[in-house]
């Protein structure tokens, strides 16, 4: 399995960006995709996750309390992609980010991506 994200880049305060991780290797039905970040010197943070079914098949998504409102997780399983729209971007926000991929059954995220930097100058 591999995912590959992409999208990152250096961006001034306020602006937006759109992550994207394809998926490729095997069939993703039923497999919850999500996104994380890092920061240097902080702990891996979880964002937001999707499943792959629900709501009329663009899947359900769910945000940490602090991603709610500026960040936006959608899948397209057509192309076995997950994006990650990101408004308003701060200064804090710059971290690399990580797409994941879990099976519905299991709590573990066992498939990552490389990640992306993003970097939000002021």
């Amino acid at each position: 399995v591999q995912l590959q994200a992409s999208g990152g880049g250096l961006v001034q305060d306020g602006g937006s960006l759109r992550l994207s991780c394809a998926a490729s290797g095997r069939s993703f039905v039923n497999v919850v995709m999500a996104w994380f970040r890092q920061a240097p010197q902080k702990e891996r943070e979880f964002l937001a996750s999707i499943s792959w079914g629900g709501s009329s098949s663009g899947g359900i998504a769910d945000y940490t309390d602090s991603a709610k409102g500026r960040f936006t997780i959608s899948r397209d399983n057509a192309k076995n992609t997950v994006y990650l729209q990101i408004n308003s971007l701060k200064p804090e926000d710059t971290a690399a980010y990580y797409c994941a991929a879990r099976e519905r059954s299991s709590m573990k995220y066992n498939y990552w991506g490389q990640g992306t930097q993003v970097t939000v100058s002021s």
